[in-house]
């Protein structure tokens, strides 16, 4: 299975992009974002971060009625926040060099997940793959965070059955006491006799 595209960022811009189309992809198939995907790049200007950034309510409104885009307002608004999120790194250090600061993989895929909306494990690993940082091979990366994509399912074994199937699981269920019986007059051993 082929990889998804790696483009060498010339802009904050080309950061915007890419970063959005993991936000866009969270819980759907690649697929639909790749065919909706011209709409969603004419919708939000080009991923021109300056002009994302300045989005207000009324904007992130109509993007959500647009037909040529995946109409999910909390993405859409993520891309705005994220947007901010990365001016905001631009004009403190740098986007690039904060890229660079962390030593370790997980350690600024952790910071990503934590400063950008809707970026989790799969995203922050696609984004930082489609950028050209280096990320962890595929199958290690996948192997260690419990995905296995791209691998043909094993079938299950089936049960062995001689001819009748098992009862089904109990459940625990607190045991409940019977109500109490009303007590009699008469002593413990002794009788009570009829009157004739």
């Amino acid at each position: 299975m082929e990889g998804p595209r790696k483009i060498k960022p010339k802009s904050l811009d080309d950061y915007l992009e890419q970063l959005s189309k993991g936000v866009f992809q969270a819980g759907i198939s690649w697929r639909v974002v790749d065919a909706k995907w011209s709409g969603i790049k004419t919708a939000f200007r080009g991923f021109k971060v300056e002009r994302v950034a300045r989005m207000g309510d009324s904007e992130i409104d109509t993007i959500a009625k647009d037909e040529r885009v995946i109409r999910s307002r909390p993405k859409i608004a993520a891309v705005v926040h994220n947007a901010r999120a990365l001016l905001d790194l631009e004009r403190t250090e740098g986007f690039k060099r904060h890229l660079g600061s962390f030593g370790d993989y997980e350690e600024l895929a952790t910071d990503l997940k934590k400063r950008f909306k809707f970026v989790g494990d799969s995203g922050a690993y696609h984004f930082l793959y489609t950028v050209s940082h280096p990320v962890p091979d595929w199958r290690d990366w996948a192997k260690a965070h419990g995905m296995n994509w791209g691998a043909a399912a094993k079938p299950k074994p089936r049960a062995r059955s001689r001819g009748r199937s098992a009862p089904p699981a109990r459940t625990a269920r607190p045991r409940s006491r019977p109500p109490a019986r009303p007590r009699s007059k008469t002593r413990p051993g002794t009788r009570s006799r009829a009157r004739r």
